[in-house]
């Protein structure tokens, strides 16, 4: 595979695992996307095992968001911040204690987020629970199955 193509399917899952933390956009889609424009592009058994895990993984992490309460995190500026910041906890704790640090560092984000806006814990903590409630539950799902199909990929393209 050229490096080229290899760079446009990488910048696709990126773009998916940004639009995971926007409100409207296909993030999971996009990140599968990505995957299978490499997997077409590299036609290898482990290229076709990996889509094929992204495929199950993904599917499994919709069929668990229908279960959990609807998105309905807000749209003004704080709840960007806070998206944002969910979102850099997510990435730093799936980097830092891989495949399962994602789900604290998820809502370690949140928490810092509340905390700095209110200043307590006790009032960042029911943040943290009214977030989780409200929304964060279901996106916390889809980040975390991107994730892992994102972390199969790139494992798959460094042993390729």
């Amino acid at each position: 595979m050229g490096a080229w193509n290899l760079l446009l399917s990488g910048l696709v899952i990126l773009l998916g695992l940004l639009g995971v933390l926007l409100p409207g956009m296909p993030g999971s889609w996009l990140v599968w996307a990505g995957v299978l424009w490499w997997a077409l592009k590299d036609p290898q058994s482990l290229s076709w095992a990996v889509l094929v895990g992204a495929t199950v993984v993904l599917l499994l992490s919709q069929a668990v968001r229908w279960t959990l309460p609807p998105r309905r995190l807000g749209r003004d500026d704080a709840g960007r911040r806070v998206t944002a910041y969910a979102g850099a906890g997510a990435f730093v704790g799936f980097v830092v204690v891989p495949v399962l640090g994602a789900i604290p560092g998820f809502m370690g984000g949140i928490y810092l987020a509340e905390r700095l806006r209110l200043g307590r814990h006790g009032e960042a903590m029911t943040a943290l629970r009214t977030a989780m409630r409200s929304g964060g539950s279901s996106v916390l799902t889809e980040l975390f199955a991107c994730l892992l199909v994102t972390g199969a990929w790139l494992g798959a393209v460094l042993a390729g």
